[in-house]
């Protein structure tokens, strides 16, 4: 059973930079792709950002591109995810998620609070 923890959220001006992680335990996150997903308040949560197993294939969202960037350490166990020039419409839990096949979650995170000020 993987365990995946979130950290790096928090409170950021419009236009500041955070780098959030994704740390996993109880298991090897080389089998799987990882993602970060975020879920605004009164909205369905989202996909912003995926990489392959080996960091050689990246897709994003279009509120994403050229904005963030997603990143993995396999031999850390541990995926990040740089965000700059962030905007408030950019507030929300995220999430980094695990998977095998696109569209099926195997494991979730709990998530980190990501507010931007205006």
């Amino acid at each position: 059973q993987v365990q995946l923890v979130e950290s790096g959220g928090g409170l950021v001006q419009a236009g500041g930079s955070l780098r959030l992680s994704c740390a996993a335990s109880g298991g090897t996150l080389r089998r799987f792709s990882m993602g970060w997903f975020r879920q605004a308040p009164g909205r369905e949560r989202e996909f912003i950002t995926g990489i392959n197993w080996s960091g050689s294939s990246t897709y994003y969202a279009d509120s994403a591109k050229g904005r963030f960037t997603i990143s993995r350490d396999n031999a850390k166990n541990t995926v990040y995810l740089q965000m700059n020039s962030l905007k408030p419409e950019d507030t929300a839990v995220y999430f980094c998620a695990a998977y095998i096949v696109s569209h099926t979650v195997n494991y979730w995170g709990q998530g980190t609070q990501v507010t931007v000020s205006s």
